[in-house]
């Protein structure tokens, strides 16, 4: 594929907006932007509940003028967590310290913020990411599961295989942590069926080598995590969009291919899903989610918002707002969501504002326009003039 990119001032032929600035409609729910900030988890609760930490993250990025913010993998159970560090959505308290951020968002910028709902699997009982990325506990450890009875890797715990009650057990606490994101004040739900966690482990041939209806070819492996998506999708709102991460390759010999990833997303939009977040690899210890080769994930989200027809947001190392404008010239993705570029600079989109000459003013907070608006016109006319 080509990676030539059309320049970032290409506007829209309709109405002379530049692609990354143009709304998006998710079912219900209309974006301002193109621009999604990538869930990426902060390993910073405290009992499963969002902090100040928290607030101040969300709420920073949101102001700074991503069309979409989705927030951290969230566990839908105590042991569904990564981390003693990652927040969930089990408890009353955790949906309260959730509003908090959601309300703050909505009171004070023009985002949307959805929340991913994540069961670790057998991924789980790890240290914290800035601590040593999967490796186990050195104490407080807690039991795991997963559709094979196979560790991660060579020094994880060996999961309990998901038998009939277990996998009632855990479909349950999808639903309960669906309705908790609602009741939270969240716009979205992302349902996490990547990187090897719980869900990702069924659909992938390297971690589901079930005997049963839930294993065996790709129909069956999917079987499970179609079935709690589908109650998801009956149980929120007609009008509240659910998006799905998928890992579109696991890169590794053996596992799913981008074609499965085509016949994936087909699935999941044949039973509602309203995106497909299409990031890569994870599918095991030694098949680490390394970072891509600069735009290394495009072609998966192309092939899947025209093969799949449905709404795809491409990830992995976009690093300019001339990369994000390329993408969606080329309409090789409907979404671009970036990661390290929001941790970088939370105000990466109004940045890319000024860049493009695009409302470079009105976007920010109005707190931080304190200058007059004459002044600013002024201002602006004499740097063009190079004054």
């Amino acid at each position: 594929m080509s990676t030539t990119f059309t320049g970032v001032r290409a506007m829209s032929e309709t109405n002379g907006t530049p692609p990354p600035f143009e709304p998006y409609q998710l079912r219900g729910v209309t974006l301002e932007n193109r621009v999604v900030v990538s869930p990426m988890d902060m390993y910073s609760a405290v009992d499963g509940c969002p902090t100040d930490w928290h607030l101040v993250h969300y709420g920073t990025r949101a102001m700074g003028g991503a069309g979409y913010v989705v927030a951290e993998g969230t566990g839908v159970s105590e042991t569904g967590r990564i981390t003693p560090g990652c927040a969930g959505l089990y408890r009353d308290d955790q949906v309260e310290a959730w509003r908090r951020v959601t309300d703050f968002v909505h009171e004070n910028t023009r985002a949307k913020i959805g929340v991913q709902i994540c069961h670790s699997g057998r991924r789980g009982s790890t240290k914290r990411m800035f601590h040593g990325q999967d490796d186990p506990l050195p104490e407080g450890n807690w039991d795991i599961i997963a559709p094979s009875p196979i560790p991660y890797g060579a020094d994880n715990q060996v999961p309990t295989q998901m038998d009939r009650a277990l996998m009632d057990e855990v479909h349950e606490d999808f639903r309960r942590a669906a309705l908790n994101a609602v009741a939270a004040g969240f716009d979205a739900i992302e349902y996490h069926c990547a990187h090897g966690y719980l869900l990702s482990s069924f659909i992938s041939p390297i971690g589901n080598q079930r005997n049963d209806e839930y294993g065996g070819d790709l129909d069956g492996r999917l079987k499970y995590p179609l079935e709690v998506f589908e109650s998801l999708r009956a149980d929120v709102p007609d009008e509240f969009p659910i998006g799905v991460r998928i890992s579109a390759s696991d890169l590794v010999e053996g596992g799913n291919t981008d074609d499965d990833a085509v016949a994936i997303s087909r699935a999941f939009k044949e039973h509602g899903a309203d995106y497909i977040a299409a990031s890569s690899g994870g599918a095991a210890k030694w098949a680490p989610v390394a970072r891509p080769a600069p735009l290394g994930y495009v072609p998966f989200a192309r092939r899947i918002k025209h093969e799949a027809g449905i709404t795809a947001i491409c990830v992995g190392n976009i690093n300019s707002i001339e990369e994000v404008n390329g993408i969606l010239v080329r309409e090789d993705a409907d979404l671009v969501a970036l990661g390290r570029q929001f941790l970088r600079d939370p105000y990466w989109m109004l940045h890319a504002s000024q860049e493009l000459d695009y409302k470079p003013f009105d976007m920010w907070p109005i707190q931080y326009t304190t200058v007059p608006r004459q002044d600013r016109i002024w201002r602006k006319d004499k740097m063009a003039a190079g004054g």
